[in-house]
C-alpha cells in the first residue's frame, strides 16, 4: 500500500507568477484524487506531468475563487480532449449551479457525464467508498460552508504464510483466497487450523486528511485521529493572530496543535498569506510545538508505503 500526494498549488487569495491558489493530486491504493481546483490548476497538472485522465474524482472544500475557480476551465479541458468517462464532484451546494451556469451560457457542451455530489451536511459523512478507499468529510469553521476531506485505505487481505502453509499438504492453491479473506481451514478429518496460524497481518492502511480554509477548531481532531499524512491551513503567523478571528483561518501554531492533538505522523502546512516573505518562519512557528512539518511548496511530491504493520517510511522531493 502507498500513499503520493503532489502539491500544485498552495497560497492564499491571488495567483501569481510564483504562487499558485489551493490544489493537490493524491494517489491512495491506486486511485486518484483531485483536492482543490483554484485557478490555473489545469496547467500545474501538465506541468508536473499529470495524466488528466487519471482524474475522475475531484473534491472542492468550499466556494471561493482560490480553490474552485480552476474547475470550469479543467472541465472544458476535457470536453476538448474528448472526454468519455464520467467525473464525479464533491463539493458544496450551489457548485452544480455555478458550473452548469457556465457551461450553458458559454455552449460548452461536453460528451461525459458530470455527476455532482453536492454537500451540505455539517457533521462527518460517508461521501465515497470503493473496495479499496473511504473518503469522509471534516467540516470545518470558515467564512462559509467548508469541508475538509479524510482520505483512508479499507484494511487489505490477510497475507498469507508460506512457511505454515507449507506444514499443511491439504491447503492446495485454491483454498488460498479464502485463507486471505480471514477464513480458517478446516482438514479432511475435521480438524480446524485458526486463520491466525496461516496468515500474517496485512500492511497498516494509510489515511489522509486535508484540512482547507478554517479557523482552530479542535473538534476536528476526533475525526483525523492518527492520520499518517495531514495538510492543515497555516495563512498567518502569530503576529497577526487577531486576523484569524474575521478571516476564520489559522495560525501555523494553531495547525501546529491540531497535528499534535490528533497525534498525526507528518504535518504539512501551506495557503500562506502574501503578508509574509519568509516560508520559514511558519515551520519554525510550527516546529515549536509539533516537531514532524514540511511546508508545501509546488512541485513538492510527499510519499508514505507502509512495509510493515507498524513501520511506515515518509519521503518527499520537489519534483524536477
Amino acid at each position: 500500500m502507498s500513499l503520493s500526494l503532489t502539491i500544485l498549488g498552495c497560497h492564499s487569495a491571488t495567483p501569481r507568477t510564483f504562487a499558485h491558489p489551493t490544489a493537490q493530486y493524491l494517489e491512495i491504493n491506486n486511485r486518484a484524487f483531485l483536492i482543490d481546483c483554484g485557478e490555473g490548476t489545469q496547467v500545474q497538472l501538465r506541468k508536473y506531468k499529470i495524466k488528466f485522465s487519471m482524474i475522475n474524482h475531484v473534491f472542492i472544500s468550499h466556494l471561493h475563487g482560490d480553490h474552485f475557480f480552476g474547475l470550469i476551465g479543467l472541465i472544458s479541458t476535457f470536453g476538448l480532449l474528448n472526454r468519455q468517462n464520467d467525473l464525479h464532484i464533491y463539493g458544496p451546494k450551489g457548485l452544480k449551479e455555478i458550473i452548469v451556469l457556465q457551461l450553458n451560457l458559454s455552449k460548452s457542451w461536453v460528451q461525459f457525464n458530470i455527476v455532482f455530489h453536492e454537500l451540505e451536511s455539517s457533521e462527518s459523512q460517508l461521501i465515497f467508498e470503493d473496495e479499496k478507499v473511504e473518503v469522509f468529510t471534516i467540516p470545518l469553521e470558515h467564512r462559509i460552508y467548508t469541508n475538509g476531506f479524510f482520505f483512508k485505505e479499507k484494511t487489505g487481505e490477510r497475507k498469507l504464510n508460506m512457511e505454515a502453509i507449507k506444514e499443511y499438504p491439504e491447503i492446495d492453491i485454491c483454498d488460498y483466497q479464502n485463507i486471505k479473506n480471514g477464513k480458517d481451514f478446516t482438514k479432511n478429518n475435521g480438524e480446524i487450523i485458526p486463520n491466525k496460524e496461516l496468515t500474517l497481518d496485512p500492511h497498516k492502511p494509510l489515511s489522509y486528511a486535508f484540512c482547507s480554509d478554517t479557523a482552530y477548531k479542535p473538534s476536528i481532531v476526533s475525526i483525523i485521529k492518527n492520520v499518517d499524512l495531514l495538510y492543515h491551513e497555516a495563512t498567518f503567523l502569530n503576529d497577526k493572530k487577531d486576523l484569524t478571528q474575521t478571516t476564520k483561518h489559522s495560525t501555523a501554531e494553531e495547525a501546529a496543535k491540531i497535528a499534535k492533538k490528533a497525534n498525526v505522523g507528518q504535518l504539512i502546512i501551506g495557503h500562506y498569506s502574501s503578508r509574509y516573505n519568509d516560508q520559514k518562519l511558519f515551520k519554525e512557528e510550527a516546529e515549536a510545538v509539533f516537531s514532524k512539518v514540511i511546508l508545501a511548496q509546488e512541485g513538492k511530491i510527499i510519499k508514505i508505503d507502509s512495509k510493515m504493520p507498524e513501520e511506515l517510511v515518509i519521503d518527499y522531493q520537489n519534483f524536477s
